[in-house]
């Protein structure tokens, strides 16, 4: 489902006609492909019917919400999601980090960000940059860092772009502490626009999905009062 053509192809779902007009001029002028749905039951049929590299989800939207749209598309893929609400109550952006969204932009938004986010996010996913075929074995995770999959025990373990990022930070660097703040530096570099629970719902998220049992892990470890750590002995 998701597009292997050479010019990214955005779905833009939101049901306020400015917006969606505004996002399709300006992504468009920089050569991206766009498409766009104006509820939740025409967003999933879009999807699964189109090729798209990315998703700009708005979270309030009519017969489906923008959540279970979300919700939905992981139980199936890992396109990056970049969800768009209008509250800026953090619970909302908690939300839908919760239900596997990779990013999140609280209207009124700038356009030059909106941008920013998406060509940071493809370049993560290798849609911009070529990279090289490597397996790597740590005890029972399997991590192919060409296609970007983390597999336990042989099952893929559905890590979205962010958590996959958070990953590798750690397996590149075993034994070392990593405060939130390090993290959001490191992974989001924008740490003005997210909070130190950010981190902690993708932490826990991450556990759940290539630990045996979350609440005694084996690869990610709290240093408490200083931040996470990973082993891969």
């Amino acid at each position: 489902m998701e597009g292997e053509s050479e010019m990214p192809k955005i779905l833009i779902v939101d049901d306020e006609p400015l917006i969606v007009k505004g996002l399709k001029f300006s992504l468009e002028q920089d050569g991206y492909e766009t498409d766009s749905a104006n509820d939740g039951e025409q967003a999933i049929e879009k999807w699964q019917n189109g090729g798209f590299n990315l998703i700009l989800l708005d979270l309030m939207l009519p017969t489906i919400s923008g959540l279970d749209v979300c919700q939905r598309i992981r139980e199936e893929s890992q396109i990056p999601i970049i969800m768009i609400t209008a509250k800026g109550d953090d619970m909302d952006k908690i939300l839908g980090l919760e239900y596997g969204a990779d990013d999140y932009i609280t209207k009124p938004f700038n356009i030059l960000e909106v941008k920013t986010r998406i060509r940071t996010i493809l370049r993560r996913v290798g849609k911009n940059g070529v990279m090289r075929e490597t397996v790597k074995q740590i005890r029972d995770l399997t991590i192919d860092t060409e296609k970007r999959v983390v597999k336990v025990n042989g099952k893929d373990a559905g890590l979205t772009a962010r958590e996959y990022d958070i990953l590798m930070v750690f397996v590149a660097n075993p034994g070392k502490v990593f405060s939130r703040e390090n993290l959001l530096d490191v992974i989001w570099k924008y740490d003005s626009m997210c909070d130190l629970r950010t981190v902690d719902v993708h932490i826990r998220r991450l556990r759940e999905k290539i630990e045996t049992d979350p609440g005694t892990p084996e690869y990610i470890f709290t240093k408490w009062g200083v931040g996470y750590f990973f082993t891969d002995k």
